[in-house]
């Protein structure tokens, strides 16, 4: 067995089938330049089960009884889940200022508000999401629900958990910290349970069509810095999921570095006073 301080050979052949597996399930997609990176942080998982090389890891992924297990763990170690609280502020203002007020209108005699967060990572976005809906004063006796899904089920557990470290602060404004957090003794903060108990977690790979399949209708879909790590093709489905999912007039809000364009024509730009959003 190789020492296990280094890395295992990892050939061009078989980086191309491990990444096209990885595509075929997650729709991420692997470049070129991702070899190095993928070999540094699968070499100890491929250690960790005993085998010595990747063309074997590679064939376990095939035929093994917990292949669909080993690919979470893989997803849990290939994708990045940097996040914050109130993050792309703008956008924030456009949720709580504009289209808020917009859906308690079309809504006033339903009062059930139901919003899914994909691409959720640790929680922040869907724990700023209730905080803001708490914070409109719009939905005082509204039911709101609020569906946060993430393709790791490590940051799943982190999220359910509630409790972040300062950095997760940086954006936070002034008060809210106080307000719906509870410091602890290790400099790390617990959401309040108010804020909490208005956010469903839950693992969903987008490109599993059986766990899309099964989600109520929502109003909103945030789904931001997600869609960047997906080819075209993979992108075209998951929107495709999104419109699928939304109710007639229901909104679609992405991260600013991304947009529909070439990818559908079934969503309008919606312009508001504080930024731009797509609506079905």
């Amino acid at each position: 067995m190789p020492d296990q301080n280094e890395h295992l050979e990892l050939s061009d052949q078989t980086f191309r089938q491990l990444t096209n597996l990885i595509y075929s399930n997650s729709g991420l997609r692997f470049e070129d330049s991702s070899k190095y990176m993928i070999r540094r942080r699968l070499s100890p998982r491929v250690r960790e089960l005993k085998l010595d090389s990747f063309e074997k890891y590679y064939y376990y992924l095939l035929y093994h009884a917990n292949r669909e297990s080993e690919l979470e763990i893989i997803f849990d170690l290939l994708t990045v889940n940097e996040t914050y609280f109130f993050r792309e502020e703008r956008q924030l203002h456009a949720f709580s200022e504009e289209i808020i007020p917009l859906i308690v209108e079309e809504k006033k005699d339903n009062r059930v508000l139901r919003i899914w967060s994909a691409g959720c990572s640790t929680g922040e976005e869907p724990y700023t999401i209730a905080m803001l809906c708490c914070a409109s004063g719009l939905l005082r006796d509204w039911e709101v629900d609020i569906f946060a899904s993430d393709i790791s089920q490590r940051v799943i557990q982190t999220a359910r958990r509630g409790t972040f470290g300062q950095t997760s602060f940086r954006n936070m404004p002034d008060g809210l910290q106080e307000r719906y957090f509870e410091k602890l003794a290790d400099n790390r903060y617990r959401i309040n349970d108010g804020i909490k108990q208005m956010v469903t977690f839950g693992k969903v790979n987008l490109f599993d069509e059986h766990k899309t399949g099964i989600l109520n209708e929502v109003d909103l879909i945030f789904c931001r810095n997600v869609i960047i790590y997906f080819d075209v093709e993979a992108k075209k489905k998951v929107i495709e999921t999104f419109y699928r999912k939304l109710r007639k007039n229901g909104f679609l809000l992405l991260g600013h570095a991304e947009s529909l364009l070439s990818l559908s024509t079934k969503f309008k730009l919606t312009h508001f006073k504080n930024d731009m959003v797509y609506q079905k």
